[in-house]
């Protein structure tokens, strides 16, 4: 019996998102967006979520060139990979790492 081959598929593509490096939280609030510098993006791309098998990636692309700038896999919602901001339905907190674990 062959093994089954899991097929990579698109769940939803935004053209256009804003990244912004936001510094630590200092107490269990939560985070929010009225915190941040929202006029002044760090990185501005294309976000496209995926899924393989039972998992979903969260992946911010360059807009012309589709290389890859970050991913955040999903194993679970909520979950330590996304969290949702206190003060806004629009914006999201992602936990991206390095290969390295950084």
């Amino acid at each position: 019996m062959a093994s089954e081959v899991e097929y990579e598929s698109i769940l939803c593509v935004k053209p256009d998102v804003n990244v912004y490096r936001i510094p630590p939280r200092a107490s269990n609030r939560g985070y929010r967006a009225a915190d941040w510098k929202l006029d002044t993006p760090d990185w501005t791309g294309r976000m496209r979520i995926t899924a393989k098998g039972k998992v979903a990636y969260i992946k911010l692309e360059d807009k012309v060139s589709g290389e890859l700038f970050a991913q955040a896999p999903v194993n679970e919602y909520p979950g330590i990979a996304m969290e949702t901001v206190s003060d806004s339905s629009r914006y999201f907190v992602l936990r991206i790492q390095d290969d390295n674990g950084e």
